[in-house]
């Protein structure tokens, strides 16, 4: 067991919790859906549940599911057959969900959502809505990305990315990762020598770190995680990650696995939507005084400072911001169309017409990266 630290003590106390699980925790290649795992994981969370958390589950294994009722012998590689193996797997899931904490008088809620549901402001809203009211009703809200639709260029790309967009859409106050692995290490622990990392507090801590890509089953890994503590810590919310087999002691005492520190200060659902979950639908290019009045005063854009536009773009999306030498400096909510900002380019804002005269990006729009 790992000491307890501040970052433990929170998340061990959270009130509202965000829980992800991995494929190869809840399946296997031979007989796909484990319920005697998924029994467990279930019998964990229904702990924490009774001691006053709220929690959402963020379940992978819809398509390690659906891979043995079809009769594959590998997690298939095209998306035709990967969206059939979810079909079938989606099913299973939920239904093998809501058994399990049927046992406890639970509802389950299945939460199925695509990338394009996160980057489109109003289903982000609309999804937000459904999982609190979901908590609200004291149900369980399985949450799943919905591979039977989603593209190659709408998915999150794996689970652990998704857990943490939902951590913070629904204001979690802890994100508990557990898969196939105890904790980070500084290398492989499968080639031996690799020693366990036991909290991060800075991206110091994670100098020198080798992550690895998923296994048979799932498509996240080591790297894939590490990327989603280090977006939810960025928003606000600290992270546990953990094994599946250490679930009771990681939702109860959270004295295992790897603690990763919380920034101060976390995001408004807002700003954290501009920054991590809308697609960019265009890049307004920045001379060097408008990057120091962004980026070092926190100040909003006027056209004085923007040298270029890119892309077609309309007032309320979601824009690029970058240096003279073409590097993001920033995200923000645009004022105006591409069209109308090629005849505002460089000039004072006094110069421009009435109506014209406020920021292109507003200070309370915008996110320094």
């Amino acid at each position: 067991m790992t000491a307890v630290s501040s970052t433990r003590a929170q998340i061990a106390t959270a009130r509202s919790v965000v829980v992800k699980i991995g494929s190869s925790a809840l399946t296997s290649l031979e007989t796909g859906l484990d319920r005697g795992k998924l029994d467990a994981l279930a019998d964990a969370i229904e702990s924490r549940m009774r001691a006053g958390s709220d929690v959402v589950v963020v379940s992978s294994g819809a398509v390690g599911a659906g891979i043995a009722p079809l009769g594959l012998s590998k997690r298939p590689r095209d998306l035709a057959t990967k969206q059939a193996a979810a079909s079938v797997g989606q099913l299973a899931l939920a239904h093998a969900w809501g058994t399990s904490f049927a046992r406890y008088g639970r509802t389950v809620g299945q939460v199925l959502l695509t990338a394009d549901d996160i980057a489109r402001r109003t289903q982000y809203r609309n999804a937000q809505r459904t999982l609190d009211r979901l908590r609200a009703l004291h149900a369980v809200a399985i949450v799943n990305e919905n591979d039977t639709v989603a593209t190659a260029e709408l998915r999150f790309g794996d689970n652990d990315r998704l857990a943490a967009m939902v951590a913070h859409l629904v204001s979690a106050d802890a994100l508990v990762l557990l898969s196939d692995v105890d904790g980070l290490y500084d290398g492989d622990p499968r080639k031996g020598g690799a020693t366990l990392i036991p909290e991060v507090t800075s991206p110091e801590d994670l100098d020198g770190v080798v992550a690895g890509s998923g296994g048979a089953l799932g498509t996240g890994g080591m790297a894939s995680k590490l990327s989603a503590a280090r977006l939810a810590a960025d928003s606000g919310v600290p992270v546990l990650l953990a094994a599946a087999s250490d679930a009771a002691e990681a939702l109860s005492g959270a004295g295992v696995g790897t603690a990763f520190a919380a920034r101060p200060a976390r995001l408004s659902a807002r700003k954290f939507w501009v920054r991590h979950a809308a697609d960019t639908q265009g890049v307004l290019h920045l001379d060097a005084g408008a990057v120091r009045a962004v980026v070092d005063r926190r100040r909003s854009l006027l056209p004085a400072g923007i040298t270029a536009v890119t892309g077609r773009f309309y007032g309320g999306d979601v824009v690029s911001l970058t240096g003279p030498d073409g590097v993001p400096v920033a995200r923000g909510v645009v004022a105006f169309d591409a069209a109308e900002l090629d005849e505002m380019l460089g000039r004072s804002t006094m110069e421009l017409p009435s109506e014209l005269q406020r920021p292109v990006v507003h200070a309370d729009d915008l996110v320094r990266l």
